[in-house]
């Protein structure tokens, strides 16, 4: 049991030293001169998908009045760093994207430590049923061709 909470402990200490990092790599990657930006390996729809917010887990729970407190807390608190990161002009949109996946793991994190473990079996269950058919849906498309150099 002990095993499991430092293995979270040690991924939420990574995730936040890598975003706390990630600005410095950015900005040394910018002061590069006369080297153009890498171009983008994904489709302009791979991207738009990729920005918006992943499928809520967490719709359809019925929460606490102390929850509803935290779990939006959480929210405010995400959204104002991610804000913070969206106006960030020092950052490469690598770096930006990064950074933004990074505090939605982290978020859904903290908004997971405070479900009671019912509901954190309901939620299992319906991220588990997401990427099953994730998976199916991948299997059944047809190969992309790969992007031009």
């Amino acid at each position: 049991m002990k095993k499991n909470g430092i293995k979270k402990q040690a991924a939420v200490g990574a995730a936040i030293l890598f975003l706390w990092c990630a600005p410095e790599l950015a900005s040394a990657q910018n002061s590069a001169s006369g080297s153009a930006p890498p171009p983008y390996l994904a489709s302009p729809e791979a991207r738009a998908k990729k920005e918006s917010r992943p499928p809520d887990d967490f719709a359809g729970l019925t929460f606490t009045d102390e929850q509803k407190t935290k779990i939006d807390k959480i929210r405010q608190d995400t959204k104002q760093r991610m804000d913070a990161v969206k106006k960030d002009e020092k950052l490469s949109p690598e770096a930006k994207q990064a950074m933004l996946d990074g505090y939605q793991r982290i978020e859904i994190q903290e908004m997971f430590k405070e479900l009671t473990p019912q509901q954190q079996a309901e939620v299992r269950k319906k991220a588990q049923a997401r990427r099953a058919a994730e998976q199916q849906k991948k299997q059944n498309r047809p190969p992309t061709p790969p992007a031009p150099r």
